[in-house]
């Protein structure tokens, strides 16, 4: 048994349907960005090291990241809510990659908080590399997990095809909490997000990103595969690359434990050397 299955994985997981509720040192609010509220799950346990905000994917929410930021013990953690997403208000259209990025941007400037380690995972990693791109002194270093859309599958009809063989790999007991967050969010705007997704310019916006990066896959994410990375990283000389064993496309959520402690290093937290380009976290 992985240390992601023994009980700091599973305390994590029960974590993360306790929104918004207090609970595990995590509190709620609901912040004002313009006409719209952004729900933000947070622990801020006011230590001097840099906060870490962290960007969930498509058809998920703050929920999706809980067992990552569970194990991020060392930083303030924020987890807010794409518009439209988990326990945020709704608009009427689905926001693209570039709005979400400038929603964001308005929620760091209201939070008033120092430069960010900021996490994203799958569409939130398209939000976070944009968001870098736009507002680089509010980012001090980017960890992308599992980041879409691989150019070699960027179409809507890509995209699910790969994600009904990622489905095959995937831990089952994240079914509550993925199954959370699509009634929140809704088929018809999943669907319109996914749209706006595959439109992106990733690789361009990867190209134009200086600071510190460290791109993430589980070993069986067939989301985006170890070539899609590779190609990611040689676009960004300043880039490291680690796969996480035994875990596929949602690793925040079902390897949680393994990759905090990821998070922690990288971050200068958890370690005093930095990791390898190119390294290897096992089950």
């Amino acid at each position: 048994m992985g240390p992601d299955q023994k009980a700091g994985g599973a305390a994590g997981r029960k974590a993360a349907l306790t929104a918004p509720a207090d609970g595990d040192g995590f509190s709620s609010s609901w912040e004002r960005v313009g006409a719209e509220r952004l729900h933000l799950r947070q622990r801020n346990n006011s230590n001097a090291t840099a906060p870490v905000v962290m960007l969930h994917g498509l058809a998920c929410s703050h929920r999706h990241l809980v067992p990552t930021a569970y194990a991020v013990r060392r930083h303030p953690v924020f987890l807010p809510d794409l518009l439209g997403f988990g326990l945020s208000d709704k608009p009427a259209a689905a926001l693209d990659v570039g709005e979400h990025a400038q929603v964001i941007g308005a929620l760091l400037d209201h939070l008033a908080i120092p430069p960010v380690g900021l996490v994203g995972c799958s569409f939130g990693a398209q939000v976070a590399a944009e968001l870098t791109v736009r507002r680089p002194d509010l980012v001090a270093s980017l960890i992308l997990v599992g980041p879409t859309t691989d150019p070699t599958a960027a179409s809507v009809q890509g995209q699910l095809r790969r994600l009904l063989l990622d489905l095959v790999g995937e831990d089952p007991r994240q079914a509550r909490i993925l199954a959370a967050d699509i009634r929140d969010a809704g088929v018809r705007r999943i669907l319109a997000t996914l749209r706006h997704a595959v439109r992106h310019p990733m690789t361009a916006t990867l190209g134009a990103i200086t600071v510190p990066t460290l791109l993430v896959r589980g070993s069986a994410d067939r989301i985006a595969p170890d070539t899609w990375l590779a190609k990611a990283g040689a676009l960004m000389p300043q880039a490291q690359r680690l796969t996480i064993d035994r875990a596929a496309h949602n690793a925040v959520t079902t390897a949680g434990l393994r990759l905090g402690a990821a998070v922690e290093a990288f971050l200068g937290t958890g370690t005093d050397r930095p990791p390898p380009r190119a390294a290897r976290v096992a089950a």
